[in-house]
């Protein structure tokens, strides 16, 4: 049986969420403790635990969570720019262990982030 996360019951709508997106690979919802006007956060359905736990046959999900990514910049009107994070690990700032990606957006992105 696979690990339930807090991403799989949203994906299981065993929670609620605002999903924006859904496809059979992914999900995209509103983040609810937005750090930018829009933030997104584009989610494997499968319950891979961080970037690290990706495998040698993956590049093909990682690459669509990154079309998805774009998909969802566009439909949400941020034409002007938009930063992609993955955090992963308690020294990178995951906070969930299930890999996600955040799609920060409609304001200027400051350098170097937090």
């Amino acid at each position: 049986m696979a690990r339930e996360t807090l991403f799989t019951k949203i994906a299981a709508r065993e929670i609620p969420a605002d999903i924006l997106y859904e496809d059979d690979r992914c999900l995209a919802v509103r983040d609810i403790a937005p750090q930018a006007p829009t933030h997104l956060l584009v989610v494997p359905k499968e319950p891979i635990e961080s970037i690290d736990a990706l495998e040698d046959g993956d590049p093909a999900l990682a690459g669509h969570l990154l079309l998805v990514c774009k998909r969802v910049a566009a439909e949400q009107g941020l034409t002007g720019g938009y930063r992609v994070v993955i955090n992963c690990g308690d020294d990178g700032g995951q906070s969930v262990d299930h890999l996600h990606l955040h799609v920060l957006g409609g304001r200027p992105m400051t350098w170097p982030p937090g």
